[in-house]
Order: C-alpha cells, then sequence, then structure tokens
C-alpha cells in the first residue's frame, strides 16, 4: 500500500479497479485546512488523464506491471503475431489494443509487451529504429534559409518529415517516442 504523500511521477496504483500511473503531483498546504496532494493521473488502459486530490493518509495499493520482450513476427491484416523469445511461445493481438505503436517496428523486431494481471495494455517499440525511406519527392540543399522538411514515406508506410537533403532509398534514424527524423544513417 502506498499513501497519497508518497506519490512519485511514474508510480502505478489501482484505484478503484482501474490502473493509472502518476504524472503529476504537488503537495498542498493551504493557510486553512488539512493539506492534500493534487495529481493528474493516467489511466494506463485507456490513456485518459484525470485530475484528482487526496488528502495524504489515503492509501492504495500499488499496481505491478509486467514488462516482457518479445518479438514482433508479422500482421496478418487482422491480428499482430508474437512471440516470447525465451519460451518460443506465440500469440495474437487485434488492432485495437495495439494502436499505432507498431508503425515504426518492422517484423522480427523486439519490442517491450507491458501487461497487469495478465492484460496486455500497451506495446513499446525501440526508442530509436533504423529505417529506409521508400517514398518521397526529390528534394535540393541549400534552397532555404531556415531548416525546411518534406514528407517521407519509410518501409513500414508510416509518414516521417525528414529535410530536403534526404533522398529516397537512404536509411534514416527515428525516434519512436516522437516520430521525428534523427538522422542519416
Amino acid at each position: 500500500m502506498v499513501s497519497a504523500g508518497d506519490f512519485r511521477n511514474g508510480l502505478t496504483l489501482e484505484i478503484d479497479n482501474n490502473v493509472y500511473q502518476v504524472i503529476e503531483f504537488q503537495h498542498v498546504k493551504p493557510g486553512k485546512g488539512a493539506a492534500f496532494v493534487r495529481t493528474k493521473l493516467k489511466n494506463i488502459k485507456d490513456g485518459g488523464v484525470t485530475e484528482r486530490t487526496f488528502r495524504p493518509t489515503e492509501k492504495y495499493p500499488q499496481a505491478h506491471i509486467d514488462r516482457s520482450d518479445m518479438q514482433y513476427l508479422y500482421s496478418d491484416g487482422e491480428l499482430y503475431h508474437f512471440m516470447n523469445v525465451e519460451t518460443y511461445d506465440q500469440f495474437a493481438l487485434n488492432e485495437d489494443s495495439i494502436g499505432d505503436s507498431l508503425k515504426f517496428v518492422k517484423e522480427n523486431e523486439m519490442v517491450k509487451m507491458l501487461s497487469h494481471g495478465g492484460e496486455v495494455f500497451a506495446i513499446e517499440p525501440p526508442l530509436f529504429v533504423e529505417l529506409q525511406i521508400t517514398e518521397t519527392e526529390p528534394g535540393f540543399a541549400g534552397n532555404t534559409a531556415t531548416g525546411a522538411t518534406k514528407p517521407a514515406i519509410v518501409e513500414t508506410g508510416a509518414t516521417v518529415y525528414v529535410p530536403l537533403f534526404v533522398n529516397q532509398g537512404e536509411t534514416i534514424q527515428i525516434d519512436t517516442r516522437t516520430g521525428e527524423y534523427m538522422k542519416r544513417v
């Protein structure tokens, strides 16, 4: 059990049969009345963010989040197939539970599967991926005064904005958290 006075960013809690992660917290001590803790909580199942206040003595159980390494095998259009590399167990998830977390992940790459109570709620791709550009307009370096960009489609089908000097067929590094171009490889 974790008391509200001990909340920290990133802490996961079970509140009202839901699992929440503390995004922000603030201990407030008003001039009159009792102290309280003001928080922003993110529901890890559906991604909704709520604001809530707690008395510092309220206690909630800490939620245990399992993070396991899985290999993304392939997609058959409806389901995404994964394999546990230690036990070789394979399983599939539908598009609703995946969201757009695999838009920069190629087949046979490793991802982190996040689950609570045996139920998978999120997939974390690697922080940086290297993908080849399959389609982009030709650009010319030096024809702008600022860092202009153009859209480029990478081999997974996702669109990334790249500098004008990057051409079709080149391999680039992408930050999967923001979807931004990092550098040429």
